[in-house]
């Protein structure tokens, strides 16, 4: 049951975390991790925010790399990633801390999450059809 839990639920976590004031607040999410100096002479630069964002990317490919599961686990998978993106959507929508840019990528990312998450699976299960004769 544990593998059927979306990992997006982490940056999730944390931006909440972060809204708590873990970090010092949404502000710490602005907070840099770290820059490097180019060859052009320019520095890029990287906030918490920024990382988060980087994070919840690579996990969403392993999402991705998940719904090509079949059976009940990746049904339920299915399932708690749209209500992840649901809470996404709800906390975006009445909580004011959350009505970031960040807060509206991760939430974004979710719903790729589950839209893909559905395409696979439905290709997947068309793939599994044979004909017994």
């Amino acid at each position: 049951m544990l593998a059927a839990i979306p990992l997006l639920i982490l940056p999730f976590a944390i931006y909440n975390l972060a809204m708590l004031g873990l970090f010092g607040g949404t502000a710490g999410l602005d907070a840099g991790v770290m820059s490097l100096s180019m060859l052009s002479g320019a520095t890029w630069a990287m906030s918490f925010g920024d990382l988060l964002i980087v994070v919840a990317l690579l996990l969403l490919f392993v999402e991705i790399l998940k719904a090509t599961r079949t059976g009940t686990r990746a049904l339920m998978d299915h399932l708690l990633s749209m209500v992840l993106f649901i809470a996404f959507l709800v906390e975006f929508l009445l909580v004011a801390p959350a009505a970031t840019q960040i807060f509206f990528i991760l939430m974004t990312i979710s719903f790729i999450d589950v839209i893909a998450g559905f395409s696979v699976s439905m290709r997947s299960a068309g793939r599994d059809v044979s004909i017994g004769l």
